[in-house]
């Protein structure tokens, strides 16, 4: 590899990248996943008590404290609940890429030094640990859901191809934020703040219904709006997804993806002057 030559930004050497590394993508992730946990006596099994004991205070706080009714229907208050916990895992897996993103080079700042080391998919990795732990509170949800209505919608399995451009999204807004934290720092606050704001403009704690009409279309514009909706429509309502919207938001994400992985390469080259 020759260090003075440009870094390829093509959406081919971006999926070329992707599959040439997924070896090692694969082994990072795993440390990612396990080192989170290392040193504690339960290890990996706090990814499975954690969405556990969110869902019991969620249950208790909207059951028993609010006694909160999601569409103002005949549903069990518990049911309010398993509607709240399905956004916040979708917000969850977005915010985790988000707010991690602006420290990732710097807190690898060893691999920038390595020119044969694919900077890159180090957004990856942090998107594959919180895939992960999405994947976990979704079993957890899921075994709510059947505690409480004693069946799962087959139109569950959905999920993953609702959550896919997502994915892919928030791979775009890791390789500009990950970009970004190495040459302005204070874009670790902000991005905080902004995740924590995106989780109450989100309808992740009241229905769409619930906003006038006239505020609706601008809550349309927050890009988990439609992914929060689709996967309580596929987990919770049993309704198939909205195939034109996921088409149309696949191939807005796949834009927006190759778009922060052509930042990403044309500015990686001043990492190391940085650092």
């Amino acid at each position: 590899m020759n260090p003075h030559a440009a870094p390829p930004a093509s959406p081919t050497a971006m999926l070329g990248s992707l599959w040439r590394h997924r070896a090692l993508i694969a082994q990072m992730t795993r440390r990612e996943v396990v080192g989170r946990y290392k040193g504690s006596s339960m290890g990996l099994l706090w990814s499975f008590l954690n969405p556990v004991f969110m869902l019991v205070v969620y249950s208790f706080v909207f059951s028993v404290v609010f006694k909160a009714r999601w569409s103002g229907g005949d549903e069990s208050h518990t049911q309010f609940a398993v509607v709240l916990f399905a956004g916040m895992i979708v917000h969850a897996l977005f915010a985790e890429v988000l707010n991690r993103a602006p420290a990732l080079i710097l807190g690898n700042a060893n691999y920038v030094k390595k020119v044969v080391f694919p900077l890159e998919i180090l957004v990856v990795v942090s998107l594959g640990a919180s895939v992960f732990h999405a994947l976990v509170s979704l079993l957890v949800l899921l075994a709510a859901f059947v505690m409480l209505n004693g069946l799962i919608h087959w139109t569950a399995v959905f999920v993953p191809l609702v959550l896919m451009p997502l994915m892919i999204l928030s791979l775009g807004f890791g390789w500009i934020l990950s970009s970004l934290g190495v040459f302005v720092r204070d874009i670790e606050q902000v991005i905080g703040v902004f995740t924590t704001i995106l989780l109450f403009v989100s309808p992740v704690f009241f229905p769409l219904s619930a906003v006038p009409e006239p505020l609706r279309v601008w809550l349309h514009l927050n890009p988990l709006t439609f992914f929060i909706e689709q996967t309580r429509a596929v987990l919770i309502w049993g309704h198939l997804p909205d195939w034109q919207g996921l088409a149309l938001y696949f191939i807005g994400a796949s834009v927006f993806a190759w778009l922060g992985f052509f930042w990403f390469q044309k500015t990686r080259k001043g990492f190391a002057d940085v650092l």
